[in-house]
């Protein structure tokens, strides 16, 4: 039973729904530790460091960046991951072999050129985007260090798509939770003890997620009953590169398109003080948190569509969109309701102050129903994506952000100007993040039922 646990899984047989749950719960409990990473950041440095909002502004404010330095790796290992699942679906070993040590090559290229092009542009940027002077050099230290330690994060995220490609959603949550006790002992450690402050929590970061990427690479090492793991598979080879490429450059381009966003957004969130930046972190870190079920079902279904496609079973991938999204929609329904009812007592475990519960309780009842809408959206994007469309729910992504929310956010700014406020109302950055979730629903749904997805799977078979 418990060898069963952590070996991959076969969506091709069995009840739909049960499949979907079952690998989906693992990896909510996975996303949910990983969001732990940022938020118990954010509480430590709230109530340990030297003054606290403003480090939880320091670190709210480096976070848009620190997102579009991990797209590279975001994009490999979604490509990763629907090679993966599509292979194992039609039982392809050596093809599957190749394309796990052809990420692992692509992805130690990928760290080593970041480093070298994003460390001299870090500061430069932060100026550019009117980060406050107060945080400016706890914004820098913490991206310098995420920066230096990317290996970890980078090879966390590939190694544990590959696992999830094979339906392996268990062991990536169990080493996820050790790094995640790791990363709070740390965080605690370095800040409460040796008062690094916002540089602490960065490395705390750091070598907690080095950790978990190390535990990836040995249970990968470890799989010799289902693929090849030698030094042959990482010598590159273009056939497989060209397709992760292929297949995971829109998503990575759709989260840089998004961390894009975030830091145009972030320049004018900036302008607001750091008031409303420590208020503004707060929701993201609760966001964060409300958005798992939405994530975590739609890499399940990623990993179910990839499977049942490679195994030729396209009628199973449509069940599975239908009852997998039913179900995100009830969670979100869920988790929407208890923030409108609570949200001022989980505004109030980051700060004492206040003002900045009140603020940030009033910003998230602002995105709370959005969430509902983000559920259809991630369900039915997993879906194309493991199908191997990737294009369409980028180019959502590109309308929903560059024509929807940008414009929006500083529409509604530029339009509410007054002597008391030179910048306009900061309801604007809230208002223009949930317009664009909802008109994202609604063209997710209308792309997903044109169905030109079930025609774009790799040549498995």
């Amino acid at each position: 039973m418990f060898k069963k646990l952590f070996a991959p899984t076969d969506m091709t047989v069995g009840s739909v729904w049960k499949s979907i749950v079952a690998f989906t719960l693992p990896m909510l409990i996975g996303n949910i530790a990983q969001q732990f990473y940022s938020t118990v950041d954010t509480i430590v440095v709230g109530r340990y460091a030297a003054n606290g909002d403003n480090a939880i502004a320091a670190v709210g404010s480096a976070l848009p960046m620190l997102n579009m330095l991990l797209v590279l790796f975001i994009g490999i290992s979604a490509g990763a991951s629907v090679m993966v699942s599509q292979y194992f679906g039609a039982g392809k070993r050596e093809e599957m072999s190749y394309t796990v040590g052809n990420c692992i090559t692509v992805t130690a290229v990928a760290c080593v050129g970041l480093i070298a092009v994003a460390a001299p542009l870090i500061r430069p940027v932060l100026v550019l985007l009117n980060t406050p002077e107060a945080i400016l050099d706890g914004c820098y230290s913490y991206l310098m260090i995420s920066l230096i330690g990317m290996a970890g994060m980078g090879y966390y995220n590939i190694l544990s798509g590959i696992l999830r490609g094979l339906g392996d959603s268990v062991s990536a949550l169990v080493y996820l939770l050790i790094a995640t006790v790791i990363n709070i002992v740390l965080d605690v450690y370095f800040v409460a003890v040796l008062h690094m402050d916002v540089a602490g929590v960065a490395l705390a970061t750091v070598i907690a997620q080095f950790i978990s990427s190390v535990l990836c690479l040995i249970k990968l090492a470890r799989m010799r009953e289902h693929f090849d793991f030698g030094w042959q598979y990482l010598k590159p080879r273009s056939q497989y590169v060209k397709t992760v490429v292929r297949l995971g450059l829109p998503s990575g381009l759709t989260q840089a398109i998004f961390s894009s966003a975030m830091i145009v957004v972030q320049s004018l969130t900036n302008c607001f003080g750091e008031q409303f930046i420590a208020a503004n972190v707060v929701v993201m870190r609760v966001d964060g948190f409300a958005m798992m079920p939405n994530f975590s079902f739609g890499m399940a279904l990623t990993t179910y569509a990839g499977q049942n496609i490679g195994a030729g079973k396209i009628d199973r991938v449509s069940q599975g969109a239908k009852q997998g999204t039913i179900m995100a929609v009830g969670v979100s329904a869920t988790i929407t309701a208890i923030i409108l009812l609570f949200g001022k007592y989980l505004m109030g475990i980051f700060t004492e102050t206040p003002e900045l519960v009140e603020m940030s309780r009033y910003l998230m009842g602002i995105l709370a129903v959005g969430y509902i809408a983000m559920a259809v959206t991630q369900s039915l994007s997993g879906v194309m994506r493991g199908a191997g469309d990737t294009v369409t729910p980028m180019w959502i992504s590109l309308f929903t952000t560059v024509l929807v929310r940008v414009p929006v956010a500083y529409g509604i700014s530029f339009l509410t100007r007054t002597p008391e406020l030179p910048f306009g109302r900061f309801e604007c950055i809230q208002i223009s993040l949930l317009l664009s979730w909802c008109i994202g629903a609604l063209l997710t749904a209308f792309f997903f039922g044109k169905g030109k997805w079930k025609r774009k799977a790799i040549r498995v078979r």
